[in-house]
């Protein structure tokens, strides 16, 4: 399986939920098989998704699912520690795990290679990380979402992307519809 076939087991149980969704391919993958208004696209910066969803479900009650790269949490390492000294119940961090920088062409990255993500997650102190293959995602996740407990999911798949199109809506619009979404939920 590659990441855009592991989205598709995924979209039944996360549709309803608050993604942040990384830069690139998998923001554009996301969009094309199941945009909502409580999808968070990230279109301009990598490494970010994992920082803004812990920062998001620090802030407010409802769950918060970000979607990362290996590559994008190797670009911003210290999302780790901080997640695992703040830690939020409501927060699901899903590192899709292909060994390679997908949107820029699948150059290889260390976790393809001798860094374990799972290891590193472990060593900063977070306390529940389950490494999975891509087959068995769907069932972690949801596993994750029924828990009351801060959950980083290590989803290793295969490298490899599908033709997709770029998301044209403007960034201003993603933001405010899923603000927008985020309040109404909170107020009820």
């Amino acid at each position: 399986m590659i990441r855009s076939d592991v989205l598709k087991t995924l979209i039944p149980l996360i549709s309803d939920h608050f993604v942040v969704c990384n830069i690139g391919l998998p923001s554009q993958e996301l969009h094309m098989l199941d945009d909502q208004p409580t999808n968070f696209y990230m279109l301009g910066t990598m490494g970010l998704s994992s920082s803004i969803g812990l920062g998001l479900a620090l802030s407010q009650k409802q769950k918060v699912i970000s979607i990362d790269g290996d590559g994008s949490v190797l670009t911003n390492f210290g999302t780790l520690p901080t997640i695992a000294n703040n830690v939020a119940d409501n927060f699901i961090l899903l590192i899709i795990d292909n060994g390679s920088y997908g949107s820029t062409g699948d150059q290889p990255t260390y976790a393809g290679k001798k860094t374990s993500l799972t290891a590193v997650a472990q060593a900063c102190g977070c306390e529940n990380v389950i490494e999975c293959a891509a087959e068995d995602c769907a069932e972690i996740m949801e596993q994750a979402l029924t828990g009351d407990k801060m959950t980083i999911i290590v989803c290793k798949c295969e490298s490899g992307n599908i033709p997709v199109p770029v998301i044209t809506k403007d960034p201003v619009t993603i933001r405010d519809r899923f603000m927008t979404a985020l309040r109404e939920r909170n107020a009820q």
